[in-house]
């Protein structure tokens, strides 16, 4: 038997509504706060995304679908939106035809990391990108907008965490602080911690190790190191956070997983998904675009994966699914009218009603069986002695109650199910 691929998910027809109501919830949110929906390819150049992400980041050194295609490229199923959108920004020439661009996605990722709950191989996020404006009401935007979300699918057990990573210049130098912090433990950390002493020390924070993590409690934290212009502009995140009426956490670990970051970063986890609980993140990443090769634009983002939050939802209990019905069913009576049956069940569809009868040559009884699997909330007879007298039968499936109409008459039972 051949089966899906480690790390990889059916999404069966009985999952699809939670989905649905997902993707509606994320599209109405980003369109009360004016963001538009942009589609990009799945695959990249992989240099965009060594790049953009960072060549020592797990995602870019452990984790990314790549391969060499027929014409020598190589190429990369994209592990995250960021970059692709910012791509597409500088490629179609978007800063010019207006100062500030809000967008937003749903799209599939690729990442080939050990399969866990609410993260496959091939998962699903959605996400939004602000590019053009330095504002820190943009940073506070993306927050709100993540928290609206999934308080509208239910979500209760949430937690907001903020952290600023300063700019640049200031995160250079705290690093510098970090690494003679650990310049006389560093052979107490962990092997992973150890190469990332050299090449990306502020993921030695992000360290599942337990020992990892009592030795970084004591680390220098970087907000006792920022620059002036980060500190203010944090100030403004929780003082806006609060009029929002956004309960947060200051959390001075929070460094995020990709090197592009700047200033706000931000996470949202749940209490009802396990260990891995992060719902979504993101902040501002003023100099990507820049490092693409484009103007010097700042920006802002998050991304939240929809498995997890599917997750959360399940274990919360949150979504309220609709009860999957059909409005017709029509049910056939004698064989001699298959050709009739199909033709009626055209012309209901065509009025746009949702419309079924048997395709396996089944008994009234076994045909009724079906009706009710289907929830019909009505069913059509067409045949027997009514249909030879020029009439069927209707059966409100919910009352039980019948009328008979004249075959040359369906468009009365058309009105009456619309």
């Amino acid at each position: 038997m051949i089966k899906a691929i480690t790390g990889t998910k059916d999404i069966l027809p009985e999952e699809i509504p939670a989905w649905k109501i997902v993707e509606g919830t994320v599209e109405k949110i980003f369109k009360n706060f004016n963001y538009k929906e942009i589609r990009t390819p799945v695959f990249e150049e992989t240099f965009l995304f060594a790049r953009g992400i960072g060549e020592e980041t797990d995602i870019v050194s452990k984790e990314m679908y790549s391969f060499v295609d027929r014409s020598g490229n190589s190429l990369t199923l994209k592990p995250e939106m960021t970059a692709s959108v910012v791509r597409a920004f500088i490629e179609h020439s978007l800063g010019k035809q207006q100062p500030l661009n809000k967008l937003y996605y749903i799209s599939p990722m690729f990442r080939q990391e050990r399969p866990q709950a609410g993260r496959s191989r091939q998962f699903h996020q959605f996400g939004a990108e602000a590019i053009g404006s330095d504002s820190v009401y943009l940073d506070v935007e993306m927050i709100q907008m993540a928290y609206e979300i999934l308080k509208s699918l239910g979500l209760k057990d949430l937690t907001v965490k903020i952290n600023s990573l300063g700019i640049p210049e200031s995160r250079e130098k705290y690093k510098v602080k970090v690494r003679e912090f650990l310049s006389d433990k560093k052979d107490k950390i962990s092997e992973e911690s150890r190469k990332r002493f050299d090449k990306n020390i502020l993921r030695i924070f992000d360290s599942k190790d337990e020992n990892d993590k009592r030795i970084m409690k004591n680390a220098p934290l970087i907000l006792d190191h920022l620059d002036n212009e980060s500190k203010e502009s944090f100030e403004v995140v929780k003082k806006t956070l609060k009029m929002s009426d956004i309960l947060f956490e200051v959390d001075p670990y929070l460094v995020r997983g990709l090197d592009y970051y700047t200033k706000t970063t931000f996470e949202i986890i749940s209490g009802k998904v396990g260990s891995q609980n992060a719902l979504c993140g993101g902040g501002r990443y003023d100099f990507l675009v820049e490092q693409f090769g484009g103007l010097h634009t700042p920006a802002v983002g998050f991304a939240a994966g929809i498995e997890r939050i599917l997750l959360a939802c399940e274990n919360e209990k949150s979504l309220k699914l609709p009860e999957e019905k059909i409005d017709l069913f029509i049910a056939k009576l004698d064989d001699s009218l298959s050709q009739k049956v199909f033709e009626l069940a055209l012309f209901f569809r065509r009025k746009n009603l949702s419309v079924e009868y048997d395709y396996l040559e089944r008994s009234v009884k076994a045909q009724m069986r079906e009706a009710n699997r289907l929830k019909a909330r009505f069913v059509l007879f067409i045949g027997g002695d009514e249909y030879k007298e020029g009439v069927a039968n209707l059966k409100n499936m919910e009352t039980g109650e019948q009328k008979t109409f004249p075959l040359d008459k369906f468009e009365l039972v058309s009105d009456l199910l619309i």
